[in-house]
């Protein structure tokens, strides 16, 4: 099992460092979205990404062995490889049809379909705490789609489409979190990534159109490349944060991302007006988006709150009968 290294300022100012990077992303993604679409946008930034992890392993000379996965793990990578394909082009075409701060808490269900998954596969606990966690996100959601809500329920707009299109996104990253979970005794994470994304870039090529990318102006050619940057930064400071901090400390620090994403849509629309607008809810939905980071935070945090609740009073209990 392993063990964080104690570093836990240190693993914060990393996990910090992925939620503004990720934050950010959805801003940028929606503006190399006006030219490019969204399967060779993905195409690009899983290439990108994985070309860069693949010199750096090769360097390295840490490159995965393929023999050691056996069949069941060929079909775990393939289940991981058509999972995290589907997410990401979904998310960008619900991010189409979207605003980046409502795509953004929109895909904070993946994490939580996630642990309700692992529920029934890896025989994982539920606490009463996760329980509330749970209560109090839907109810966040509840709140932040107050002015929309009829239009959700009873047509199919592009604003619902594009809801439901971000759900499936975060479904189908399900799988692949799962499938990604057992790869890991075989193989470690930039192992795994760097297989699945130049896997996933294979797959796409088909449907993708590369040369599309002289389309952009320069602005959005810089915004690109920043998105497949992004990737593989952000990826890499997430690892690193688990390596110094409890990985449910990093997931809850990780909650506040679709804030981050508000904020910053705030700030670009006050300086870059022509590029970016402002989110158009109102101050409900706002306390909705916060209820909603609460949520996620407090069903990350829940197991760990009640394993040091545990042992408190185990303690408590040696002490009185000493």
């Amino acid at each position: 099992m392993h063990i964080s290294s104690g570093r836990w300022a240190y693993g914060m100012f990393l996990a910090m460092v992925t939620a503004v990077l990720w934050g950010i992303l959805p801003i940028k993604l929606k503006q190399v979205l006006a030219t490019l679409d969204p399967v060779t946008v993905t195409w690009y930034r899983l290439f990108v990404s994985g070309s860069i992890l693949l010199a750096f392993l090769a360097a390295t000379r840490r490159l995965p062995r393929f023999n050691i996965l056996g069949k069941k793990g060929i079909g775990l990578l393939c289940l991981a490889i058509l999972g995290l394909t589907g997410n990401y082009v979904l998310y960008l075409m619900g991010l189409n049809l979207l605003s980046p701060g409502t795509t953004q808490l929109v895909i904070q269900v993946a994490p939580i379909l996630l642990l309700i998954s692992s529920i029934f596969i890896f025989r994982e606990k539920f606490s009463v705490g996760q329980g509330a966690g749970l209560t109090i996100l839907l109810l966040g959601f509840g709140l932040f789609f107050n002015q929309r809500l009829d239009e959700l329920l009873s047509s199919l707009t592009a604003y619902t489409t594009g809801v439901i299109t971000v759900m499936l996104a975060a479904l189908v990253w399900t799988f692949y979190g799962l499938a990604q979970k057992q790869l890991l005794s075989s193989w470690n994470s930039l192992q795994i990534m760097m297989v699945i994304y130049l896997a996933c870039a294979l797959l796409l090529t088909p449907w993708a159109k590369p040369l599309d990318v002289q389309l952009l102006t320069p602005v959005q050619g810089w915004l690109l490349l920043a998105c497949c940057l992004n990737t593989l930064v952000a990826y890499g400071a997430f690892a690193e944060a688990l390596a110094h901090w409890q990985a449910s400390r990093v997931s809850a620090a990780l909650a506040i991302t679709p804030l981050v994403t508000f904020a910053s849509v705030a700030l670009a629309a006050v300086w870059w007006p022509a590029y970016v607008q402002p989110e158009q809810v109102n101050g409900l939905a706002y306390c909705g988006a916060v209820l909603v980071v609460l949520g996620s935070a407090l069903t990350a945090l829940a197991p760990s709150m009640m394993a040091n609740l545990r042992a408190r009073r185990a303690r408590v209990a040696v002490v009185k009968a000493v």
